[in-house]
């Protein structure tokens, strides 16, 4: 009976093994990993174009390189009001404006300068009243090619 016990282990064995075939979960194959390259080199993104606003400071007179000598923001109503203009940035041409108010909006000058600036760059305007300025509060109102760029307030007192 020796045979007898081998074939019956061997068709004990092989229905062993269909049952759990047959019951058993699909294994999905593992995906290939990627294959190893060198990323590409990252390039910078581009710098914005055009000419951006870097500040406005204001003062009572301005030096050689047209910045002002010392920023302030209260005057005396003799005082000359210059506004630095400090932009960075190029444009084959750009148009530069100041407008300055006077309290509830009354404009008390408006002026404009045409530039071509090649990277950082100082644009200045100035206001004078040789009888004084009345006393108050002022703004004086920045745009590049007629988009608001910025504003800086100021006193007279």
């Amino acid at each position: 009976m020796i045979v007898n016990r081998t074939t019956a282990s061997l068709a004990l064995a092989l229905g062993g093994a269909l049952a759990l075939t047959a019951c058993g979960k699909k294994e999905q194959a593992a995906p290939a990993p990627a294959p190893a390259t060198t990323p590409a080199p990252t390039t910078p993104p581009p710098a914005p174009a055009g000419l951006l606003l870097v500040s406005i400071d204001l003062g009572s007179a301005v030096g050689a390189d047209m910045k002002v000598t010392e920023a302030k923001t209260t005057f005396a109503p003799t005082d000359t009001i210059y506004a630095a203009v400090s932009t960075s940035g190029s444009a084959p041409s750009a148009t530069i404006a100041a407008k300055w108010t006077y309290q509830d909006g009354q404009v008390v000058n408006e002026d404009s300068k045409a530039i071509a600036p090649t990277g950082a760059a100082v644009t200045t305007f100035q206001i004078s009243k040789p009888d004084g300025w009345p006393a108050g509060s002022y703004q004086v109102a920045v745009s590049i090619d007629g988009k608001q760029a910025g504003s800086q307030s100021f006193q007279v007192q």
